[in-house]
């Protein structure tokens, strides 16, 4: 049973968290997960998180900025547990959802610091795109690990490339919406060596995951090849110089499932950061 804690501390956040987990579960946390979720994302970001628990069971913490209401900070505190086979034991995932009012909502740092778990990897998933002067995601990159984003949330593409790639040498970076392109990525691949001759991509999709497709393509040849982007809410079509590409197989991923792919990676990915720069 959550517990909804108002104009409170770090210090009673943790003690709910002693309290709501089960003595029979198990805490076996393999990461902390920090969420920037604006208002208008935390609904996404929950229904995201709803699918996820069970795969990489963790402390997640949610932050959502509220600026202009007076200062403090509320909480609503939960411990989700799930089976281990056919054992009386338990596996424990702690969810702790954050309003961070007033001049919280500019030191998200300094606030979950003290929450993350010693010793375990630290991920962000930042909803939206990022203010990129802002000192909300300064302090977040200094204390995370992989700051995971998805460029179809935003509103400034191809330029804010340019602003995502000037963190990579501070905090390696993942794209959701590269992850989306990566099964289109297999059938292009497939291709080889006649794509090599390759002049133009046409893409029916969104328009992030046409830049990163096209940026990928131009990176792995070596050359120019022209994009012709038409919007889609998924990517629904491929043509290379005009012949269309056979869509790939089987269910596309979930949310939840895309998410789930990048909290197992942790390391930079240099593919990615090429076809970034040559989406520019």
């Amino acid at each position: 049973m959550a517990q909804t804690l108002t104009d409170t501390s770090l210090a009673a956040v943790e003690r709910a968290l002693n309290e709501e987990r089960d003595e029979g579960a198990q805490r076996t946390s393999v990461m902390t997960h920090v969420v920037w979720a604006p208002a208008t994302w935390l609904k996404a970001a929950e229904r995201t998180l709803a699918g996820l628990s069970e795969r990489h069971p963790s402390r997640t913490i949610v932050l959502t900025p509220a600026p202009r209401r007076k200062d403090g900070i509320d909480a609503l505190v939960e411990v989700r547990t799930f089976p281990v086979g056919s054992s009386s034991r338990c596996i424990a995932s702690e969810v702790v959802e954050l309003t961070l009012k007033g001049e919280r909502a500019r030191a998200p740092g300094s606030i979950v610091n003290p929450l993350l778990i010693t010793d375990l990897p630290v991920f962000c998933r930042w909803r939206g795109e990022p203010d990129w002067e802002s000192p909300e995601l300064e302090q977040l990159v200094q204390v995370v690990d992989r700051l995971v984003v998805d460029s179809s949330e935003w509103g400034g593409l191809p330029a804010s490339y340019e602003r995502l790639a000037d963190l990579y040498d501070r905090v390696a970076v993942s794209d959701i919406a590269w992850s989306r392109t990566e099964r289109w990525r297999a059938v292009l691949a497939a291709q080889w060596p006649a794509i090599r001759r390759a002049k133009a991509l046409e893409v029916r999709g969104p328009q992030a995951d046409a830049l990163l497709l096209a940026g990928w393509l131009r990176s792995r040849l070596r050359k120019k090849v022209e994009l012709v982007h038409r919007d889609a809410r998924t990517v629904r079509r491929l043509a290379v110089d005009g012949s269309v590409v056979e869509a790939p197989g089987g269910a596309a991923p979930t949310p939840s499932d895309l998410l789930s792919d990048q909290l197992d990676v942790f390391g930079r990915d240099p593919i990615y950061e090429s076809a970034v720069s040559a989406a520019r």
